[in-house]
């Protein structure tokens, strides 16, 4: 069969027209050999996403954005999303908007609800999201840091005007005064450490043997306590309580005049029959003295007794002058 010119023409022009529909497809990022499933999602803005951008699940590349228009009706801006996979997305599944980088631009990445099994046709809209991006985060952080700086700064400049009003040249020649006495001050201490360590290098010996001699009584001293503790304090200080609480019992007794030495102590008809007794026995000593033949009578011829005379009431009296 010969193939006529013409027929060459038409296979070559059609030929050209797939090339260049497959071209601007190509262009456009679209695969005509490849079966693709369109969503859409509504943001209120879209700043940083470009066509082309892609599109992810859990950081793999599902798709990219293949258009962005802008809904006449209600001002938002309408994403075409063009997926391949076989992962099922469900009609609950979020798309949600976020920047990788600080370099790049932004990105979506869909968050599928995998508790709902129904899943999303094509053509059909999914719910948005925006995450916040590092840039967005730390320009969040950074504007209440700026606002305390700046008030800081405020604070500071107040300060510097209040030191500059205080500090004047009789405010400057005070703390140099200051400074120079203080600088006088360091000096004699340093000097005073100078003589403490001459005299404490003259005394060494003095001091090692006043420490050794220490060391001693701590020895002894613990020596002291071991011995005490193995006396068995508590016992004998339980001993002394109980003989300081019969002590106690026996004053009571004798202030309250119970048993004999309590009555010779608070009867005072006894006390007075003893002061009389010991009058009347003091008088008949001075009289047996005075008068030594009233009592002791030897007669070796059988004289009678003299008859008892009581004596002088100032005899006594006058022995004693």
């Amino acid at each position: 069969m010969k193939i006529t010119r013409e027929i060459k023409t038409a296979i070559l022009v059609i030929a050209s027209i797939l090339l260049f529909i497959w071209g601007y497809s190509f262009l456009k990022g679209k695969d005509l050999f490849t079966n693709y499933k369109t969503l859409f999602v509504e943001y209120d803005n879209v700043e940083d996403l470009s066509a082309s951008a892609p599109v992810t699940l859990n950081g793999l590349a599902i798709g990219k954005v293949s258009k962005i228009t802008i809904n006449e009706v209600t001002g938002k801006l309408l994403v075409e999303l063009q997926l391949k996979t076989d992962f099922p997305i469900s009609k609950t599944s979020k798309a949600a908007l976020y920047s990788p980088s600080l370099i790049g631009g932004k990105q979506i990445k869909i968050v599928p609800n995998l508790a709902d099994k129904d899943l999303a046709e094509e053509g059909q809209a999914l719910t948005p999201a925006v995450e916040l991006g590092l840039t967005e985060s730390l320009g969040g952080k950074i504007e209440p840091i700026e606002q305390k700086l700046e008030k800081m700064l405020v604070n500071i400049d107040v300060l510097v005007t209040g030191l500059n009003n205080v500090l004047d040249k009789k405010g400057q020649e005070d703390i140099k005064k200051t400074l120079a006495e203080l600088s006088q001050t360091m000096e004699q201490f340093h000097r005073a450490s100078g003589t403490l360590n001459t005299i404490l290098d003259g005394n060494k010996a003095q001091l090692n043997s006043a420490v050794t001699n220490l060391n001693k009584m701590s020895g002894n001293f613990a020596a002291i306590s071991d011995s005490l503790k193995r006396a068995n304090l508590g016992k004998t200080v339980r001993s002394l309580n109980q003989t300081l609480a019969k002590v106690d019992g026996l004053m009571t007794n004798l202030n309250s005049g119970k048993g004999t030495a309590g009555k010779l102590l608070n009867d005072d008809a006894l006390y007075n029959n003893l002061a009389k007794t010991s009058k009347e026995l003091e008088l008949l000593l001075q009289d047996v003295r005075l008068y030594p033949t009233r009592y002791v009578n030897v007669s070796l011829f059988g004289k009678k007794n003299k008859p008892y005379v009581a004596p002088a009431q100032n005899t006594n009296s006058t022995d004693k002058k």
